[in-house]
């Protein structure tokens, strides 16, 4: 099983989106397509970013 496929596929995009805000706050410069070349230490600033604005929206959420 993939663990990286979308539960709701038409998520995609907004998910894209959220990638490409999460990496210009830390910094990174995210190409469109391939991004291969990314250093492991970029990639995880990227998640990272991700996951802290997801769980601020959750807290947010339930205020």
């Amino acid at each position: 099983m993939n663990s990286n496929k979308l539960v709701v596929p038409q998520a995609k995009e907004a998910m894209e989106k959220f990638k490409m805000e999460a990496a210009s706050e830390v910094g990174v410069n995210l190409k469109q397509g391939y991004n291969g070349d990314l250093t492991s230490k970029q990639a995880g600033s990227i998640g990272g970013q991700m996951v802290k604005k997801m769980i601020e929206s959750y807290e947010n959420s339930i205020k």
